[in-house]
């Protein structure tokens, strides 16, 4: 009875924010559950991965295409024309050979932490800064990870971008279900105290 009486007394907003905190934190929750989906099953993410990043390159350079048809007396046309025909053209490539492609992109990703490490450890060792030794740990990370990936390159690119992938949805859904929860007890808190 007591909670039915708060909870009638609630504003209007604060209910809103309640419900908006609480639709963040489900949304949270769906892509903390895909992304551990996608952990167990890494290569099936990868190539869901490789297909949505496909599909993007294809519908970006249809709109792309689109828009550049509409400005055509744009000093701009002729670039976008070719900026939109090199996406779809991209596009149609990765929806045709989602594996070859998932082999360059893997090999580009282990070039990328290998190049981002040696400037990490440079950098380090030149300047030694306050953060010395946070940034030579980086650097040694980052080639690391690129020499295990160039080692077992092309099996690895089996389970990279899906690793990749699967872990920007695990970290991003915690950080919305943090969020969500803690948005919640915050609306909440403050309505008990406008109640009080």
């Amino acid at each position: 009875m007591v909670g039915k009486s708060k909870s009638s007394r609630r504003s209007p907003t604060a209910a809103r924010l309640g419900r908006s905190f609480g639709l963040l934190a489900v949304l949270g929750a769906v892509l903390v559950l895909a992304g551990i989906v996608g952990l167990i099953y890494v290569a099936v993410a990868t190539l869901t991965t490789m297909l949505l990043f496909g599909w993007l390159l294809l519908i970006g350079g249809v709109v792309g295409l689109a828009h550049a048809i509409q400005s055509r007396g744009s000093n701009f046309f002729w670039l976008a024309v070719i900026v939109a025909a090199l996406n779809i053209a991209a596009g149609v490539v990765v929806l045709r050979l989602p594996e070859a492609t998932a082999a360059a992109l893997t090999m580009f990703a282990a070039l990328l932490f290998l190049t981002g490490g040696l400037f990490r450890l440079a950098g380090a060792v030149v300047v030694r800064g306050p953060q010395f030794g946070w940034t030579l740990l980086q650097g040694a990370l980052g080639i690391l990870l690129g020499v295990l990936v160039l080692a077992s390159w092309p099996h690895s690119s089996l389970y990279v971008i899906g690793s990749f992938f699967s872990l920007e949805l695990l970290f991003d859904g915690l950080g919305l279900l943090a969020m969500g929860i803690g948005g919640r007890r915050v609306v909440g808190m403050v309505e008990e105290g406008r109640v009080a």
